[in-house]
């Protein structure tokens, strides 16, 4: 897969779909990589650009072994745009990836179509929990942490649905550099846009999971709260990755919200 240099990061990008067509960009969890949006790419590529990327340290991007905060995160998303020559697009993120694509939205509002933020929240504490997930990984490896990171990101009935999606992701874990999962784990340890994230002015939908006790939907709807006309969807039965557990729902209704935004 190409890789793009960005903020100074070498980040692996995939884009697929028709050129000249409405862009959507991805942006994946913590310990994924691009991978996590095949069914929404394959679903959405007919219609709009899907261009969807590995957060540095993950999949085929850079690792970058020093202290990462969500503004670097945010920039190298708008390196990618910039490297690419992309303008104005449909900004998709699921968990560090929605904290991120909230962060590029207060920077650069002007870049944004529509703004999709999946099983994510404006802050996400204790500190010192990221922290310690940090040196865990340092310590006992990507191996140490994958039972129990599972464990959250889907609900017990999910491997009777999804087996299949959900090996990929546990393979595609246990490959991610423990250097790069601590440096965005220390992202998180330090975001916090409680105070800015009714700055948020551009169209937005929320997607939080019932089941979900990484991103509580409690969280989804303090995001609802304070964004001004955003929308927010529930799915059950979903946990933290929603995008694979619930699939075809997240899809419809990502579709479903780009249509409503371009018609605009």
């Amino acid at each position: 897969m190409p890789i793009v240099a960005a903020n100074g990061v070498r980040l692996r990008y995939e884009i697929e779909g028709p050129d000249g067509a409405p862009t959507i960009v991805f942006s994946n969890s913590l310990g994924t990589d691009l991978a996590m949006w095949d069914a929404q790419v394959a679903a959405l590529r007919s219609q709009f650009r899907c261009l969807r990327y590995d957060t540095r340290g993950h999949g085929g991007s850079e690792v970058i072994d020093r202290p990462a905060t969500m503004e670097d995160l945010a920039a190298d998303l708008g390196g990618l745009l910039d490297g690419l020559g992309i303008g104005r697009v449909h900004l998709v993120g699921l968990s560090i990836g929605g904290m991120t694509a909230q962060t590029f939205a207060l920077a650069h509002p002007d870049r944004l179509a529509s703004l999709s933020l999946l099983a994510t929240t404006a802050h996400l504490p204790p500190p010192a929990m990221w922290l310690d997930r940090a040196a865990a990984a340092r310590a006992g490896g990507m191996a140490s942490l994958v039972d129990a990171t599972m464990g959250r990101w889907f609900t017990a009935a999910a491997p009777a649905r999804v087996a299949a999606p959900m090996r990929t992701l546990r393979e595609a874990f246990l490959r991610v550099d423990p250097r790069g999962f601590a440096a965005c784990c220390g992202a998180i340890a330090g975001f916090d846009l409680r105070q800015r994230v009714s700055g948020i002015r551009v169209p937005t939908l929320i997607v939080a999971g019932a089941e979900d006790t990484s991103t509580p939907p409690a969280m989804s709807e303090y995001l609802q709260g304070q964004i001004a006309g955003s929308r927010l969807v529930v799915l059950s039965p979903a946990a933290h990755i929603l995008a694979v557990e619930q699939a075809d729902e997240t899809t419809a209704r990502l579709g479903s919200f780009f249509a409503q935004a371009e018609s605009r």
